[in-house]
Parts: C-alpha cells; structure tokens; sequence
C-alpha cells in the first residue's frame, strides 16, 4: 500500500474544505488548543493567522523530513524553539497534536479511513520523533 501516495490525496482534500467555515489548520488550532490548559496557556496572546501560516509552512518540512531524512535549517529551528530550552513544548504534547489533528483530518475529509489515519501518522512520525527527541538535547 502506497502510504506517501494516501496522505497526499487526503491532504489535497482537508486543505480544498471548510467545516463551519474554518480551514483546516484554524478548525486543528481551534481543536487542540482546547484540549488542554498547558496548550492554551501556549498560545496566550498569539496571532493564530500567522501561527496557522507557520503551521503550514512547517507541515510542508514535516513532509520533507519523512520523504528525505534530512532535517533542514528550518526545522532544526522550530526544534530549538520548542525545546526545553525556549517554550518547552513537552514530548506528550506531541503525541496530543497528533490525535487532536487526526480528529480534525478525519472531520474535513470525507474518505478518511483507517488507511487514511495511518498515512498520516506514519508520514509525520519521523518528524514528530525528531521533535520529541531535540526537546532535552538542544
């Protein structure tokens, strides 16, 4: 099964739709920061236009990094920004952004299936990996 191939068309279709007149990266941001008060206190004072700008140019490396292997300058950035050194963004927050936006995937997209949440969990578990591991050793 061609699981690069699965995530792409399904990415192609969350990003072509609405739900209650939210884009996909507002209705994951609006989701995952009420999932929990650490998040929200997070993103206390954000300007969640731009963090949503910045979530997609930095889904794009995530994508990269799983085709490649290769963390490029921008991603080693985010890491040290997020590392427990900066904003201290706790490995168990990853492991809830993921299932807060496989929730939001498999609401905007209408042929989201097992196959379809596999896709995207194995596509962005490298880079969630690589996250996860720069937090203590930035």
């Amino acid at each position: 099964m061609d699981f690069e191939h699965i995530f792409d068309e399904s990415y192609e279709r969350v990003l072509k739709v609405k739900c209650n007149n939210k884009g996909f990266f507002q209705a994951f941001y609006d989701r995952y920061i009420a999932s929990d008060p650490r998040v929200a206190g997070h993103f206390k004072g954000t300007d969640m236009e731009r963090q949503q700008q910045l979530l997609e140019k930095s889904f794009y490396r995530l994508i990269v990094f799983y085709a490649t292997n290769y963390a490029d300058d921008y991603l080693e950035q985010v890491a040290i920004k997020h590392s427990k050194l900066a904003l201290n963004i706790t490995p168990d927050l990853y492991d809830s952004w993921l299932d807060n936006l496989m929730i939001t995937v498999a609401e905007f997209d209408p042929l989201y299936d097992e196959n379809t949440e596999l896709a995207w969990r194995l596509v962005l578990s490298t880079g969630i990996t690589y996250m996860k591991f720069k937090h203590s050793h930035c």
